[in-house]
């Protein structure tokens, strides 16, 4: 795992778990990954593997009956000197120090835009909040942001935040800056909440399903912005998406989650070019290709997801693998093993040629 200085957030066999009257939910059950200031990590897996989960918990903000149960998510910040760290898991979750790091050094783009907006506030207040509140922080030299004396008035904050409206592709932003979350369409809705997330060029930027609610040529504008961001500021992109044309094409790293495990992280050629882990093989050849004509049916993965609560032994997701072996994929339950440099994966097919080849 990369632990030198370019690195921003390291997370370390993350768990997460929800107690329920059915059972105990593990929703994040042993995750770990780095990002890296100035690129981008994306997150794939189907819908309840706990990546939206995995998210709110490096953010310290893990609905009820949620908690974090282990493991740890250490922060670099950078309005702090060389070698300080943070572990975000141990901090308040409503103390001064994580609400000055959430909004201003990591910020997050809901998935839900539908219900992430407060009804009674304009626009324009969401995004003139988020700034006179962490624009100290996340503006300005080093020193100024640790001494907090950047700050931004109400009219300053309205330019920036009609600013932030006409680059999210906002019509009329001087005018939308001023209507009412109901007043807008879901996509602009959505737009806003990127408008939010960037306003205070986080260090750290969560995107949630960012574009799921736009049309294509909006969703192309946003991504670019995100780019441009990322390139201006060397902001770190964490990339949560079902989307693999998109994540292909914005991320350097990829990890793929099942079930609320990580069960292969590598390079984003290496996933797309070679992936190892049969869950990876089978979402990959489930993706139709455009202008292939061939009369064989979309290929799909058989089965369903397995109840959270009653989850198989061994490996989670041999009930639908297409290469399981019986008597083990069913029994044992899998470690990460690096198949190549920087190329893990959670795979007893991997662990047994390992072992064979140390014989």
């Amino acid at each position: 795992m990369n632990t030198g200085n370019d690195t921003l957030l390291q997370v370390n066999n993350l768990r997460v778990e929800f107690g329920l009257r059915e059972g105990v939910v593990k929703a994040v059950d042993g995750v770990s990954f780095t990002v890296s200031r100035g690129r981008t990590l994306g997150i794939i897996g189907e819908s309840g593997c706990g990546k939206s989960v995995a998210a709110k918990a490096i953010m310290n903000m893990v609905p009820r009956p949620g908690r974090i149960a282990g493991g740890e998510v250490l922060y670099h910040p950078r309005t702090s000197g060389p070698g300080t760290v943070v572990d975000l898991t141990k901090l308040d979750p409503d103390g001064d120090e994580i609400r000055r790091i959430r909004g201003g050094e990591i910020a997050m783009i809901f998935q839900e835009p539908m219900s992430s907006l407060t009804p009674v506030y304009t626009a324009g207040y969401h995004i003139m909040e988020t700034l006179r509140i962490h624009r100290p922080f996340s503006i300005g030299t080093v020193g100024e942001r640790i001494a907090g004396k950047r700050t931004v008035g109400k009219a300053q904050a309205r330019e920036i935040a009609i600013e932030m409206l006409k680059r999210v592709g906002i019509p009329n932003p001087q005018s939308n800056v001023d209507r009412y979350p109901h007043q807008l369409s879901g996509g602009q809705r959505q737009r806003v909440m990127i408008a939010i997330a960037l306003s205070c060029e986080p260090a750290l930027l969560i995107a949630d399903e960012p574009t799921t609610a736009l049309d294509v040529s909006v969703e192309a504008q946003i991504l670019e912005l995100m780019r441009s961001l990322q390139e201006t500021t060397d902001t770190a992109i964490m990339f949560i998406t079902h989307n693999l044309g998109v994540v292909a094409q914005m991320a350097d790293e990829i990890v793929v989650m099942y079930m609320g495990k990580e069960v292969e992280r590598a390079e984003t050629s290496a996933i797309m070019g070679a992936p190892r882990h049969p869950y990876t093989q089978a979402l990959l050849n489930s993706v139709p290709i455009l202008g292939r004509k061939s009369r064989k049916r979309l290929a799909y993965i058989k089965g369903m997801v397995p109840c959270a609560t009653e989850l198989p032994p061994g490996c989670v997701f041999h009930p639908r693998c297409a290469r399981f072996m019986a008597g083990e994929c069913d029994r044992l339950e899998p470690g990460v093993t690096e198949v190549d440099k920087g190329h893990w994966v959670r795979c007893l097919l991997y662990q047994r040629n390992e072992k064979k080849s140390n014989a």
